[in-house]
């Protein structure tokens, strides 16, 4: 992945500066600004690795019918939490800005303080939500229709950002958006396999998915943290909550029984989307802090069009319907549209 460029004296993977150039994360201005080319690069990273996670997923939760998301989310967390810790050790990454690469790896104390922690607990707790959110709603519904109402998380975003910094869109953005949620309504009119449950859960991901972006936006530049350090808060504070939240509802043990637990397809799968989920979250951090938290959802939006064909050919789960054909043309036209706009700054 090419990203922010980090010391050409040292092999290191880049981080976010999110420093001088960021300075105004709290109070942004507006989402007109074009896109850069290293946001650029973000952004296309960002949606290759998502993609890829939600086909995992779903042959891990629908192909295997592995029956505990949250154990999914679980060992995600875990692989990503020590892939942090061995690169910090090898002196491949840092946790803070402006923190020299070896006195990192050979500080014997911490790896972050107790109140750069306490201060990430916002973070934390919203991406934790929208972990177990996101994979139980990839469970719910077919891919296509799945990706169809995750395009409407745009609107929560800039609701959330909204309220939290005041930001304003430009016409030519709020049209944009306008086109994909009248895209969504249109492609899941006619949904056969209509499931009120999933719907429901996809709909709570939407908005824990918005909480999370405009939360890394607000705490990422006040935390002192680059995006390795907020990764590995995140993991610290969430691994053993949701440890504890497995194990009392069983669902360790059910994995411990689980039939297809020893099949190496299975294992293979599970080992690619921990690995993959790392190189999200990663790309996540990196996308909303160069460009903002509604360009990481128009993101989304955009990769939906191989996570829709990907899905409908190795999944299915949704008959052949002009209407839904229509609706999926529309929001990826609306989203196109939001890409045109940034690329050209207007």
């Amino acid at each position: 992945m090419m990203m922010a460029g980090g010391s050409s004296k040292n092999h290191v993977l880049p981080v976010s500066s999110m420093g001088l150039e960021r300075a105004d994360s709290l109070h942004p201005k507006p989402s007109s600004s074009a896109l850069t080319k290293r946001g650029a690069y973000a952004a296309l990273s960002y949606m290759t690795c998502a993609v890829l996670l939600v086909m995992f997923n779903k042959a891990v939760l629908s192909s295997y019918k592995f029956p505990c998301a949250n154990v999914i989310t679980l060992l995600q967390m875990i692989c990503s939490t020590s892939i942090l810790y061995v690169m910090r050790r090898w002196k491949i990454i840092s946790f803070t800005m402006g923190e020299s690469y070896t006195a990192s790896a050979d500080s014997s104390t911490s790896l972050v303080p107790m109140e750069t922690l306490l201060h990430t607990l916002p973070l934390a707790l919203s991406y934790l939500l929208y972990m177990l959110a996101s994979m139980e709603s990839v469970r719910g519904i077919n891919v296509p229709m799945y990706t169809a109402i995750r395009r409407t998380t745009v609107v929560f975003t800039m609701i959330v950002e909204y309220l939290l910094t005041a930001q304003k869109y430009s016409s030519s953005i709020i049209a944009s958006v306008a086109v994909i949620v009248f895209g969504a309504f249109i492609a899941g009119a006619r949904d056969l396999s209509y499931d009120f449950h999933g719907y429901a859960i996809v709909l709570v991901s939407n908005i824990a998915t918005a909480i999370y972006l405009a939360t890394i936006a607000r705490i990422g530049k006040s935390s002192g943290l680059n995006s390795f350090g907020l990764m590995w808060c995140n993991g610290l504070i969430c691994g053993p909550i949701l440890l504890l939240w497995t194990y009392f509802r069983g669902e360790l043990g059910t994995t411990v029984n689980f039939s297809y637990l020893y099949s190496p397809g299975f294992q293979a799968v599970m080992l690619l989307s921990c690995i993959m989920a790392f190189f999200l979250n990663y790309s996540i951090f990196l996308n909303t802090t160069l460009n903002s938290a509604v360009t990481q959802t128009m993101c989304g939006n955009l990769k939906d069009f191989f996570t829709v064909g990907i899905g409908w050919l190795l999944f299915g789960g949704l008959p052949f319907d002009l209407l839904n054909v229509i609706g999926q043309a529309l929001g990826f036209l609306g989203s196109g549209f939001y890409a045109y706009c940034k690329i050209k700054g207007k």
